[in-house]
């Protein structure tokens, strides 16, 4: 069988739909033979995705999707293959736990403010033990009726602009590419056009992320479109960057980033996967 490679997903260890259990299962029915199991600031669900990957024959990737801060901008970087136990990683994330804790209080007061009292107490209470994010509170909105759903409650009170949303500091750039490495795993700047910056802060940004340590971009993702791949791919070559492909799944509902679904990365790259083969 062809291998296939999907190495960023999110179960309900932060922000997904499905347990790492379910996420692993969706990964084997859609052909993925490779799977990187990212959630955001933390390794809770490796433990049971690594279970389920065995049972199905998956070889599963440890990793984390990383929140920072670079020139006042949200950069999300994905670790692969890192040690979860790893103590400066550990503390990083501790960190970042606190962060989303202060951020989700604030939302919560932001929402209460407009007559959404119950919203953080919900949202609390949908995360349980889980990573608190914000597609928590566009749950809590949706089960409340005051959105028809996740995609409405962001548009409305969540994106940036709106009542709900809250400037957050995360970790430097540079503190969080070192978490990675510390762990010994592999930098990667994650879904590099979403930032939407311009030619020069993406240029600047990707030198930044390379000074601080970061090996490798993700070239093709979940909802990418051929000139982001060409252009991704561009920027890898140009300052020696490895590729990465990831369809960023979170739940069957979104339907364009669902697992293995991926285009393939363009020719003349190297695959990040490479490292570890």
């Amino acid at each position: 069988m062809q291998a296939s490679y999907d190495l960023h997903c999110h179960s309900t260890a932060s922000d997904g739909a499905l347990s790492p259990t379910e996420v692993v299962q969706r990964a084997a029915q859609k052909g993925v033979t490779t799977l990187a199991l990212t959630d955001h600031d933390c390794v809770n669900g490796l433990q049971e995705a690594a279970a389920a990957a065995q049972t199905l024959g998956i070889s599963l990737i440890p990793g984390i999707e990383l929140s920072t801060t670079w020139n006042r901008q949200c950069v999300h970087v994905v670790g692969l293959r890192i040690d979860p136990d790893n103590a400066p990683l550990r503390q990083g994330m501790a960190q970042l736990t606190e962060i989303r804790a202060g951020r989700a209080r604030e939302i919560g007061r932001r929402l209460a403010k407009i007559g959404f009292a119950e919203a953080y107490d919900t949202a609390i209470a949908l995360a349980g033990k889980s990573m608190i994010t914000r597609p928590h509170f566009a749950r809590a909105l949706v089960q409340q009726g005051r959105a028809v759903d996740e995609k409405a409650a962001f548009e409305r009170f969540l994106a940036r602009g709106k009542h709900g949303y809250v400037t957050t500091e995360w970790a430097p750039l540079a503190e969080a590419v070192g978490w990675v490495r510390q762990a010994g795993g592999i930098a990667v700047l994650a879904h590099p056009f979403r930032y939407n910056l311009t030619g020069t802060k993406m240029r600047e940004l990707v030198e930044a992320f390379i000074a601080a340590g970061g090996e490798a971009m993700e070239v093709v993702c979940g909802n990418s479109n051929r000139d982001e791949i060409r252009h991704a791919a561009e920027l890898a070559t140009r300052h020696g960057l490895l590729a990465s492909a990831g369809s960023d799944f979170h739940s069957p509902d979104i339907h364009w980033l669902e697992l293995g679904r991926l285009q393939e990365l363009p020719a003349g790259l190297t695959p990040v996967w490479q490292r570890w083969q």
